[in-house]
């Protein structure tokens, strides 16, 4: 704590000291086009045949936080105004300015997604909880630890089902995270961080060539934190390393290696919610835990990725991807299974607690291979993928009567028990391996000058073996087919109009414990979705005003739900509807002042439910702010967020108040070093950004955090 204490200080005094000196301002900022051509050594000489490129104009805010190409939708590299179907991205700047660790961090800045679970988002009206790497499936952060970004470049989101591209997958879209790559020129940054709640963090990271003429490059990354918590017995810890090896093998054929290492450990986790009343008050302080000290998350993992890039001939092009990665995720924690009034005054006042051991191991495999087409006005892709997985699950228990004692909501006393000493009782330990390929083609095919065409289909097999090992039951094998389709078209009106149309479908096979555990006895059908989707993308004023809205309408069926009458069984529950549609607007409000807005409305219903289902966490509005403003002359900045979420519904109808929270950001630059202030919930205002159910609660927004950071590039 005193070597803490000590960074945080010199951190503090180096930044109020480079904050407080007259930076000069940037001169490439005030170079004209005439002084340029006038230049002593551009100069351009009367008679000179010189053609001068158009040039394209863009405002601030588009050059700061709009990316124009996207391989996310199409496998590949595509205009986002010729996808027709919404394409968000979050660039590296966007993540930068608001100082985001982990994805929780950028909800606002996705129109449409919101928080459901812990680890898990709500987007378009749906539970979304996987997601991909460099356009792969094998997300190491496990099913409870929340991705973090120090590896990450962009975050990709495809909003709509996505099978046609990728197979399997939930309707609201997937998320994609587009990883740091070596880089041709030489790039070195040590960074330092420190906040309160003892937040202290340090990373470094080099990348660039390897050897003089750059066809050898390297990336190193290595990033430690660990701070406190505003909750109860809760620290936290993370350390990744990241390392990166790219080589043109010649002109036609480029290899690129990644290996990444990550460690995050959680005392006093799982960290679950707060129990609240039907309206949507918290019976307890936020700072409650229903855990221990000695409750514990905790997670390790590996991941190998490597991607081989071979041009054929001058129009046909391939790529082959391999990504395995590794996970054991323990969980040791106690939690909520009834609430109580222990003095019969007729409020809720304390909990009963269920002792939890839970250990999840997975290991996956992917292989992916395109081949890419130009032939004339078709850009043609035909691909294959194949993923394999093994997950284990052990799970043990201890109730009250196995010594696990009740804590107050209002006066809780921790430590009263000794772990140790639980009776545990085995629940579960299971086994189930899955194995997907698929099969895809699509053609983007270029009509006219303004017309734009996309078509493609994909077929999936999927094979599940599931076995528990507490039953003498034989191991239950499932098999299912899927098919997928999405036909879409883009259309330049002309500079300022761009809009497109597109129907998709998806599919979801069921889980093998769901199979399993059918209410019938009978296999469920897949889930399966379909979409219609129309939006326009403009532009006014010169490119500094870039609006893109989008309309949609999601039909989804065959979702299982926990029988009400027995919790230990599934049903389907029919059909949902989800319907809404998003505008998010990237703006130059002044030369100097950008601001970037999102904004979702979204309506789900679900049909031919049975009684007391409900489908959770799925507000009406959301409205996502991010304003910057540039003092030029002293390279600086300053910048304002803000986040709004409607009122939402926990999957026992009980109320999530809506709530609206407001960041803050501060950064500049001398030389080689970046200085940087966030402030994160401004207001500190108490609020749940989610809800689970009566006994759980609602998930508890984070408290103010003030984070301040030196950055070196050297």
């Amino acid at each position: 704590m005193t070597l803490r204490t000590t960074l945080m200080m010199m951190q503090a005094c180096g930044a109020l000291v480079f904050s407080t000196v007259i930076f000069a301002e940037n001169a490439a900022n005030n170079i004209t086009q005439d002084s340029y051509l006038n230049d002593g050594n551009n100069k351009i000489k009367d008679g000179s045949n010189i053609e001068l490129q158009t040039l394209q104009v863009q405002g601030r805010a588009l050059s700061y936080y709009k990316e124009d190409e996207a391989a996310l939708a199409t496998r590949t590299s595509t205009p986002i105004d010729k996808t027709p179907q919404s394409v968000q991205v979050v660039t590296e700047a966007l993540i930068e300015d608001q100082a985001a660790r982990q994805i929780t961090d950028l909800y606002r800045s996705i129109s449409g997604m919101s928080q459901n679970n812990v680890s898990t988002v709500t987007l378009r009206g749906f539970s979304q909880d996987e997601v991909l790497y460099d356009g792969l499936k094998g997300d190491p952060f496990g099913d409870f630890s929340i991705p973090q970004l120090f590896t990450i470049e962009q975050i990709q989101v495809l909003k709509g089902p996505s099978g046609a591209v990728y197979g399997a997958g939930e309707p609201g879209g997937v998320i994609n995270y587009v990883t740091k790559k070596p880089t041709y020129e030489q790039k070195n940054t040590l960074k330092v961080s420190a906040g309160n709640k003892d937040f202290l963090s340090g990373s470094i990271e080099s990348s660039g060539p390897a050897n003089e003429d750059a066809s050898q490059r390297y990336r190193v990354g290595i990033y430690s934190d660990g701070q406190d918590s505003y909750r109860n017995n809760v620290e936290e810890e993370n350390r990744i390393i990241d390392l990166g090896y790219a080589w043109d093998i010649d002109e036609n054929n480029t290899l690129t290696v990644q290996y990444t290492d990550i460690h995050q450990y959680i005392s006093g986790a799982r960290l679950r919610g707060i129990p609240t009343d039907d309206d949507g008050n918290f019976l307890a302080d936020t700072s409650w835990n229903n855990n221990e000290k000695s409750d514990f998350q905790e997670l390790d993992a590996q991941v190998f990725q490597t991607r081989l890039d071979h041009s054929i001939n001058s129009w046909l092009d391939s790529n082959f991807s391999v990504r395995y990665f590794e996970n054991t995720e323990t969980q040791k924690y106690h939690e909520i299974n009834k609430l109580l009034d222990s003095n019969s005054d007729g409020t809720i006042d304390s909990t009963q607690r269920q002792y939890r051991d839970q250990v999840r191991t997975r290991k996956g495999i992917t292989f992916t291979g395109n081949l890419i087409a130009e032939l004339g006005d078709h850009t043609v892709l035909v691909g294959s993928d194949y993923f394999h997985q093994k997950n284990s699950f052990l799970y043990s228990y201890a109730n009250k009567a196995d010594g696990v004692s009740n804590l107050s909501l209002t006066d809780p006393i921790y430590g009263q028990d000794d772990v140790n000493s639980y009776t545990m009782h085995l629940k579960t330990d299971e086994t189930t391996t899955t194995d997907q390929i698929g099969l895809y083609i699509q053609d983007q095919w270029k009509i006219t000058n303004q017309l734009d065409l996309l078509a493609g289909a994909r077929i999936d097999r999927f094979e599940e073996q599931y076995q528990d090992h507490t039953s003498s039951s034989a191991k239950q094998e499932y098999d299912d087919t899927g098919y997928s389709s999405r036909i879409g078209a883009t259309y330049k009106i002309n500079d300022n109009w761009k809009p497109y149309t597109s129907f998709s479908t998806g599919f979801v096979p069921q889980e093998a414990e769901k199979q399993a555990n059918s209410k019938n006895g009978e296999f469920f059908d897949p889930e399966e979705s379909q979409q219609l989707e129309a939006g326009v993308r403009s532009y006014f004023f010169n490119n500094k005003l870039n609006i893109n809205l989008a309309v949609y309408h999601i039909d989804r069926k065959n979702i299982l739900q926990k029988d009400t009458d027995d919790t230990s069984k599934y049903i389907s529950i029919g059909k949902i509807r989800s319907q809404g549609f998003e505008v998010d607007a990237l703006a130059d409000i002044t030369p100097r002042w950008v601001a970037n807005v999102s904004y979702a409305y979204n309506d789900v219903k679900v049909t031919d439910a049975a009684d007391g289902v409900y489908f959770a966490n799925t507000p009406y509005h959301q409205l996502g702010l991010w304003s910057r403003y540039d003092f030029p002359s002293i390279d600086s900045s300053i910048a304002f967020g803000a986040d709004y979420v409607s009122q939402q519904k926990n999957r026992d109808d009980q109320t999530v108040k809506p709530y609206t929270v407001y960041d803050m950001s501060w950064q500049t630059r001398y030389e080689d070093w970046k200085f940087q202030l966030n402030i994160k919930n401004l207001f500190d205002k108490e609020y749940a950004v989610s809800g689970f159910t009566k006994n759980i609660g609602s998930f508890v927004g984070e408290r103010r955090r003030v984070y301040i950071s030196a950055a070196y590039d050297f």
